[in-house]
């Protein structure tokens, strides 16, 4: 390979930053990889991190002493997020989205990786002190938020399934009361899934009365681990009482009108 080019440089050393969200890089390891002075690549940082800030895509964070180094945080202005989230609540007021029996159609929505790349990293700043070592969420429409949470925190993402799954070995199952229809289902975790002790943040797409996080939490406990917070998506304003005390959503769901076909969502942002 010849001599690569500043520009090319700062490329690649871009990429792999962003690439890795949260993820500490050493200065000795980027010096060995790129060939180069540490002053050179603090220069080389520093240029990365001032684009990033000037166009709200994010901030480089770096780190002395021994154990330091340098990461990328998917970092967006607080104004920018509300405007994203302000939008996203219209298009989900949209009439057309009422389905029968009260529903909202989302799957447009929820299924676009660069809204749930947004969405994700929006969470990921909220939590952020939370740290945890694992997202988790269950087999539902929430995976895809779940997942895109797991990576803008860089850990991986749990999943609870209804049943539990021979090509997941032995599981811990657990018995829960849906919130709103107060029937009694059941939930399974693969026992190696989640080691005793790990920081968990559970996820989801919806939550009513909040049955399903509740039994969420119930089964991290099962396995020893440590529930350190609750985000969804979408949270109805009624029942006000949620079987879970603690918890965060990006919207609230306050009516739906099936005769005057009108949808009153907002941004708790």
């Amino acid at each position: 390979m010849g001599r690569i080019k500043r520009i090319e440089r700062v490329a690649a050393l871009t990429k792999e930053l962003v690439d890795n969200p949260l993820k500490l890089y050493s200065f000795t390891d980027f010096c060995k990889r790129f060939d180069v002075a540490k002053s050179t690549l603090s220069e080389d940082v520093q240029a990365i991190k001032n684009g990033l800030v000037a166009y709200d895509l994010g901030t480089i964070e770096t780190m002395a002493g021994a154990a330091g180094g340098v990461r990328f945080i998917p970092y967006h202005s607080r104004i920018a997020d509300t405007e994203f989230l302000q939008d996203l609540a219209v298009r989900m007021a949209e009439p057309e989205r009422i389905l029968p029996g009260g529903m909202i159609y989302m799957n447009d929505l929820v299924l676009t990786p660069r809204i749930l790349m947004r969405l994700g990293e929006i969470l990921m700043n909220h939590g952020q002190n939370e740290a945890p070592d694992y997202i988790m969420t269950v087999e539902t429409k929430g995976i895809p938020l779940a997942l895109f949470v797991a990576r803008a925190y860089n850990v991986p993402l749990v999943m609870a399934r209804r049943e539990s799954r021979i090509t997941e070995g032995s599981a811990v199952s657990i018995n829960y009361v849906s919130g709103s229809t107060k029937r009694i289902q059941t939930m399974s975790l693969p026992k190696r899934a989640l080691p005793k002790g790990a920081k968990v943040l559970i996820v989801d797409d919806f939550m009513k009365a909040g049955g399903t996080a509740k039994g969420l939490m119930d089964l991290v406990g099962e396995v020893g681990a440590e529930v350190v917070g609750v985000s969804v998506l979408v949270a109805t304003k009624e029942p006000i009482k949620k079987m879970v005390a603690e918890y965060f959503s990006l919207f609230v769901l306050n009516d739906i009108d099936d005769v005057t076909k009108s949808i009153d969502i907002q941004s708790n942002f």
